[in-house]
Formats: C-alpha cells, structure tokens, sequence
C-alpha cells in the first residue's frame, strides 16, 4: 500500500483474522499500524495483492457494496471524529441510525453503554464541551454499540486513566465474546500483556506472525 505515488508503506502482509478472533497489534511510531487498519476498514485501498473481507473480494466490489460492508465494521478513531452538531447520545446512535432502526428500540441500549463507559450524566451534552478521555469514551461507544462483526480499535485507551482502560478493555472482551473479531492498536504493552490475547507486530511496514504476549514476572 502507498499513498499517491510515495514510496509503499505496508510490505508483503499477509494477514488473516478468523471470526470472533481477538488480536492487538503493536509496534513503534510510524511502523505503520494506522496504515494496516485504514487498509482494514476500506479508508485506503491496496496498491498491489488482493484483500478479501468478509468473504468478498474488496477489488470486485462496487461503491454500495464497499458501504455495506463498512456498516458491518465498527472503528474507534484515534482523532475521535465526533459530530459536534451531534448530542454525546445521537453521536453514539449514530450506526443505528444508519441502519435505519428507531430511536424506541435502541435508546435503553445506548444509555446502559453511556453509564458503562463512565457518561451517563453527559449524554445531552455537546462534544466541544468534553475532555479528549471524555471524548474518546464517546467514540468507543459509538463503535461497539451496533455490535458489529469486526471492530478496529486505534490506540483507544490512549486518552483514559489506567482504571477506565481495563473498565474499556472489558467491553471490547465481552463483545468478542459475543461474536465480534476484535483488532486493537496499542502501545500499552502492560495492558497487552494483560489481556493474553494474541499479538501482531508491524515494523517498517511488515507485519510479523502473530504470538502470545509475554506476562510480567511476579514480583
């Protein structure tokens, strides 16, 4: 993958994640996660190779049919993309929206999510009025409330105390445990460690196999 005629960014990857998998992915600044993810949820296409998603070859799908399978992905942004004409509840029932179900059916949902991510008091508030945490909350809400089938997560507890991080790291565990394949950005290694979920590393653009994270010793 490159961008407009620079040189490539990503090399040779070869990356399959099988349905209801949980993975992190790590490596140093600039070794090209954000690249792989964007890859991942369509925001970028590849120069050379063929990805399939969800089954589909995404080189043979046409405009509509690369939406839907968006729809089938839920993203937590690392510059949050919140939409500030948007209350902190309409931003996070924004993919429901989408799918075109009703305020009625959803709104018990999105208000037991807002008390789970630590906003229950925010959610008639304007997002230009939240903290960047406070703000990456609403974003990771926003990406899990649809239950999707894949979720891709860049560095989403990178603006949130350590306690709300394992409190977050719990609902991205119990979606997978619903049937969501779950790929997390990071570069909290404690927390990797932590998790025992399998772990990719990108550096300099290639992608190595993935394997069990090393847990701290006891002290």
């Amino acid at each position: 993958m490159r961008y407009s005629h620079g040189p490539n960014v990503l090399h040779d990857i070869n990356l399959s994640l099988a349905a209801g998998s949980f993975h992190f992915l790590t490596g140093p600044s600039g070794a090209g996660k954000s690249s792989l993810l964007k890859l991942i949820y369509l925001a970028q296409h590849c120069s050379a190779g063929q990805m399939r998603l969800f089954g589909q070859d995404v080189a043979q799908c046409t405009r509509n049919q690369k939406a839907l399978l968006r729809r089938r992905i839920g993203v937590v942004f690392q510059e949050f993309r919140l939409l500030d004409h948007l209350s902190v509840f309409e931003n996070i029932a924004l993919p429901l929206r989408a799918a075109g179900i009703k305020r009625e059916s959803y709104e018990e949902d999105v208000v037991e999510l807002l008390s789970w991510v630590g906003l229950g008091d925010a959610m008639n508030e304007n997002p230009r009025t939240l903290s960047g945490g406070e703000k990456q909350r609403v974003a990771i809400a926003r990406a899990v409330v649809a239950k999707p089938e894949l979720l891709i997560a860049d560095e989403p507890t990178g603006n949130v105390d350590p306690d709300m991080a394992i409190r977050l790291m719990r609902l991205f565990v119990e979606l997978n445990r619903l049937g969501s394949t779950v790929l997390i950005a990071s570069h909290d290694l404690q927390l990797v460690r932590a998790s025992g979920a399998p772990v990719l590393t990108i550096n300099e653009g290639r992608l190595s196999p993935p394997k069990a994270p090393r847990k701290r010793a006891r002290s």
